[in-house]
């Protein structure tokens, strides 16, 4: 710790001395900001191996994946974040498994069986992003509470179900259908019965979306335990909390679903700008829906060494919730100018999208690449930290990785 406080109090000048080279284009650093290597306990440590998948929380499982094990076009599941709010459900049968569709607004309550979910509906699959409403948590400040994600809380596999779309109209569902809320067979962390770890939804026009599914395969296999077996409930783009595990039940609601963690702060932020650390009424809480535009640099890792050639060829992904990205841009000088790299469109709707880029440094040094991506609407990730939050939800700065060029 001793060591940390002296690095972060050191000037920009000891820190080129303590690397062993000039931090390019350090003049133009935004105001306050700390560079990467600066953020560790230990800037050596940047350069050299890194963990692999970053366990957060163990009751319940919280676990992260680093940037560059991401680097794939699919996310092998091996690699996929893994958020529960409760614990992993015991001694499952999927042969007896069932889900129940019931609520206010259905026609006809119905019980299916697994079996007849992939037997009697046309399955589809899709690549769909998943990504946990708090994915950059940590860099917030005042701290807010939670699992201090950093920015592997995001996923793109391939899933394989039914459509939610056709379950409804099998049952049917009346007028004044507004909402679903999802039922799982999570276990409360007290392991009393009559609580729920989470019961979330969304409002019908995303349910009945023709890439909302009700999932039984992952990767062209059965879910794995961890992320939902034997069934779930897949809604891309939205905070990943929507998309269920363990699926049991859907209920039509006549009204916003009321379930576990619909309320308070919980997956909801101001409905207008607030001042760090100010508190927030309920009524002033709205619930996240679409996520915003994000990207994030998958190759290199980050502490990469260039020897000899100055040029790098970066890789990774960028995604807008709803909407498609149409630029991805990268920066070498904290910022100050952009170039734009090749982005290609997406595989289906509401999959993440690659770019890459050729990137040529001038000169040795320390640099920063910086990705920053455009959606459709016009939308560009902020630079640094958007607006504060009190959960630390929506953080969708610029991704940036550090590159030590010798």
């Amino acid at each position: 710790m001793e060591r940390r406080n002296f690095i972060k109090k050191s000037s920009i000048g000891a820190f080129s001395a303590l690397l062993g080279v000039d931090i390019v284009y350090k003049e133009l650093m935004p105001k306050g900001y700390l560079p990467i290597a600066l953020q560790d306990t230990d800037p050596f440590k940047l350069f050299h191996k890194h963990p692999e998948m970053v366990v957060l929380n163990d009751k319940p499982w919280n676990m992260e994946a680093q940037a560059h094990l991401l680097n794939d076009a699919v996310t092998p599941n091996k690699y996929m974040f893994i958020r529960n709010n409760g614990l992993i459900p015991e001694h499952i049968d999927s042969t007896k498994w069932s889900l129940k569709i019931d609520g206010e607004s259905v026609k006809n309550s119905k019980v299916y069986s697994l079996h007849e979910l992939k037997t009697k509906f046309k399955p589809y699959t899709y690549q769909l992003t998943l990504e946990c409403g708090g994915n950059g948590r940590s860099e917030f400040n005042p701290p807010a509470k939670g699992n201090q994600w950093t920015i592997g809380a995001v996923s793109c596999a391939k899933w394989t179900g039914v459509r939610l779309k056709d379950i409804l109209d099998d049952v049917g569902i009346t007028d004044n259908a507004v909402y679903i809320g999802y039922h799982g067979a999570d276990i409360h962390l007290s392991r009393n019965p009559n609580k729920k770890p989470i019961s979330r939804g969304v409002p019908i026009a995303k349910a009945i979306q023709e890439e909302t599914l009700l999932a039984y395969e992952m990767n062209g296999k059965d879910i794995p335990l961890a992320h939902g077996f034997p069934l779930r409930l897949v809604a891309g783009g939205w905070p990943a909390s929507v998309s269920g595990k363990w699926l049991t039940g859907i209920s039509v609601r006549n009204k916003v679903h009321d379930g576990e963690k619909m309320g308070g702060s919980s997956y909801r932020v101001p409905c207008e700008t607030v001042a760090p650390g100010e508190k927030v009424a309920d009524e002033n809480m709205c619930i996240i829906e679409s996520m915003p535009v994000k990207s994030l640099i998958t190759y290199p890792k980050t502490g990469a060494i260039i020897k000899g050639d100055s040029n790098l060829t970066i890789k990774g992904h960028a995604w807008a919730g709803e909407l498609e990205v149409s630029k991805l841009e990268y920066s070498i000088d904290f910022g100050n100018s952009w170039k734009t790299a090749q982005l290609k469109k997406p595989i289906n709707r509401l999959a993440w999208q690659h770019f890459e880029a050729r990137v040529s440094f001038p000169k040795t040094g320390y640099y920063e690449v910086w990705a920053r991506a455009t959606d459709t609407a016009g939308k560009k990730q902020p630079m640094i930290l958007p607006g504060w939050n009190p959960k630390g939800y929506l953080n969708n700065a610029c991704h940036r990785i550090a590159v030590k060029v010798v």
